[in-house]
């Protein structure tokens, strides 16, 4: 396992200059589609922070159901992009605060129109940027880049900064188990000899990532549901998994704050 600052270091670079959050297919149809299917898992609430929210592919789809809206993001070329994006679907109706680093006040929102926040910050530093009483945290397709200690970490700073009741929703982890079985093509064409030495191939290039300090695959850790549960409880958080609609190696962990 690297350690927290080789780790962080290695996806900062790999993400420095991207725009596109690598979502399975990009056409809007496809966007709004995988956006409702994690409305219906956030299940309400009037405050949203985005963890790792890109380019806003689907926080763009969450605005209109929260009251307040924080994007959080480690790349400022994806918060760039998130901007355009927002602007585009929704034109003048919103107001666009960027680069927020002093603490973030309800009561900053003021007019008719309503405010998206975007941050520039990573999981332990975004929590300075919010007080606590957020009533909803997601994260999709984002903790494959957080090691194990990261995921604590981001996990105390979510239970601290959650109202009462509230969730965080870890959207699309990567099942180790159901990925290999994914690489060797049980979830399309079947298993064949083929799929069998690609992945072997894709093991042998992973090492030598590695030996080069590159993160060792494009898609970064996967985590079993036994392990996400046993730092979700002791966070005080209970846990239930779904298993994702529009990826088949991946779940969806809904950690639910407990009544103190």
């Amino acid at each position: 396992m690297e350690n927290i600052i080789e780790h962080d270091n290695s996806w900062r670079g790999y993400w420095s200059n991207k725009k596109n959050g690598g979502h399975r297919y990009s056409d809007e149809a496809f966007l709004y589609k995988e956006a409702k299917e994690k409305l219906f898992h956030l299940d309400g609430g009037k405050s949203l922070l985005d963890f790792g929210c890109g380019s806003a592919d689907l926080l763009k789809y969450y605005i209109s159901y929260y009251d307040i809206i924080i994007g959080a993001d480690f790349s400022q070329s994806m918060l760039d992009e998130a901007k355009t994006n927002i602007d585009r679907l929704y034109g003048g109706e919103l107001v666009i605060v960027q680069n927020i680093n002093a603490e973030f006040q309800s009561d900053r929102i003021s007019g008719e129109s309503k405010t998206v926040y975007l941050v520039l910050s990573n999981e332990e530093t975004v929590w300075t940027a919010i007080v606590s009483g957020i009533d909803r945290i997601t994260a999709s397709q984002v903790l494959q880049y957080l090691s194990v200690e990261q995921m604590d970490n981001f996990l105390l700073g979510a239970s601290n900064k959650l109202s009462e009741n509230g969730k965080v929703v870890l959207f699309d982890i990567i099942h180790p188990n159901e990925y290999i079985l994914f690489k060797f093509g049980f979830f399309s064409n079947g298993v064949s000899i083929y799929n069998i030495l690609k992945y072997i191939g894709y093991k042998v290039i992973g090492v030598c990532r590695q030996i080069i300090d590159r993160p060792k695959d494009i898609l970064g850790n996967s985590f079993s549901p036994e392990l996400i549960e046993s730092i979700a409880n002791k966070y005080g958080f209970r846990t239930e998994f779904v298993q994702s609609m529009y990826y088949e190696y991946r779940y969806h962990a809904v950690l639910t704050k407990r009544s103190s």
